[in-house]
């Protein structure tokens, strides 16, 4: 397989995913309200798509830079990858039952933000496992240091204690989860020197 066909493949479902997200934006419509009203009433929708639309921005950053980066692509990191998109493809799901069920709170609330945080820490665990590969040798044009890949490992595995952060916070309170969840992006995008998929950057610590 060639590294633009994984590319490509890649980049498809993750379109795809993105924009699967706004459809859980529409609201009643005529005879259901004022339409202002409606739109308030539809907070959880537009909260989730805020935290679900940057975070798949976010990977489809940083795959683009990891992938663009690959000396070679062997059947191992295509099955790695088809797993990262069974979780990306998962997002928008957990996004509409999210929208549902959050303002209702009780079991069902809770349960919903599990699932929503579930989805994402397990396209973290394999978006990890694809940089894992990638450290092996003859895998990328520019290797990663050796003296820097505890660094890399451990902002990789800053997402997965938040996403577990969230899961564990879910039991008591769904919307205290979700902010959890929300901070992920918000900490990789202002993280001046993220490392994920960018091995230059990495060297220059």
């Amino acid at each position: 397989m060639s590294r633009t066909r994984l590319e490509v493949f890649s980049d498809a479902v993750f379109a795809v995913a993105i924009t699967l997200l706004a459809l859980n934006l529409t609201v009643a419509g005529p005879g259901h309200g004022p339409l202002l009203h409606q739109v308030g009433d539809h907070w959880p929708a537009f909260l989730a798509y805020l935290i679900s639309f940057a975070t798949i921005g976010l990977i489809w950053v940083n795959h683009h830079a990891l992938i663009g980066n690959l000396a070679l692509v062997d059947r191992n990191l295509a099955l790695l990858n088809l797993v990262l998109l069974l979780f990306v493809v998962l997002i928008p799901v957990d996004t509409a039952t999210v929208s549902e069920y959050l303002a209702l709170g009780g079991q069902d609330a809770r349960v919903a933000v599990i699932l929503y945080a579930a989805a994402f820490l397990g396209m973290g665990l394999s978006f990890a496992g694809i940089f894992e590969w990638t450290l092996g040798p003859g895998r990328l044009r520019q290797p990663v240091p050796e003296r820097a890949r505890w660094k890399a490992r451990l902002r990789f595995g800053t997402a997965s204690i938040l996403y577990l952060t969230a899961i564990a916070v879910a039991f008591l309170s769904p919307l205290a989860a979700l902010a959890v969840v929300g901070v992920v992006p918000i900490y990789y995008i202002f993280e001046r020197n993220l490392a994920i998929g960018a091995p230059a950057d990495v060297r220059q610590q």
